[in-house]
């Protein structure tokens, strides 16, 4: 979800970060069919860290730069093949959908705000010590199985007494 706070209007699309070098490398490149927004975290505010390129889009897009304080400098619908740098040094670009901007009711000096989707992580292991199941915790290189919490417990280290 996108909100400009100033005009206290929504955009209730999916929204996703690109916070690592090669997340921003990648940004929307042969994206086929953009249906969420991507917010840019540049290393710096800067006029040459906010340029942008559209080499290899499959479609336009909407972008919205906006300085460290999340105030728009910039906003323009960017075709493709073409490059753009905001008018002012930016710390943060958003990338979405076109219809973004008008939707948001984008003007300069407007406070734009975020909440990224959260995005399904991968799965993972988690050790599991239950009566018939696998038990990966007490082998280095094999298995073995539990047949009853009796025997793990006697298996257990007891604690010292005293």
């Amino acid at each position: 979800m996108i909100t400009n706070e100033t005009k206290g209007r929504v955009w209730h699309g999916p929204v996703r970060m690109a916070d690592t070098f090669f997340k921003r490398f990648r940004g929307l490149m042969l994206a086929k069919n953009i249906n969420y927004a991507l917010v840019f975290v540049l290393p710096a505010e800067t006029k040459a860290n906010a340029s942008i390129h559209m080499f290899f889009m499959l479609s336009e897009i909407d972008v919205i730069w906006l300085d460290s304080a999340r105030r728009v400098v910039d906003f323009k619908r960017a075709k493709k093949w073409r490059l753009y740098s905001p008018k002012k040094a930016a710390k943060y670009i958003i990338e979405g959908p076109v219809g973004l901007i008008r939707t948001l009711e984008v003007e300069e000096g407007d406070l734009i705000d975020w909440s990224p989707t959260e995005e399904k992580g991968k799965a993972i292991p988690v050790k599991s010590l239950l009566p018939g199941k696998i038990d990966l915790n007490g082998s280095k290189n094999g298995v073995a199985m539990v047949e009853s919490v009796k025997e793990v417990r006697a298996d257990s280290p007891r604690p010292r007494e005293g």
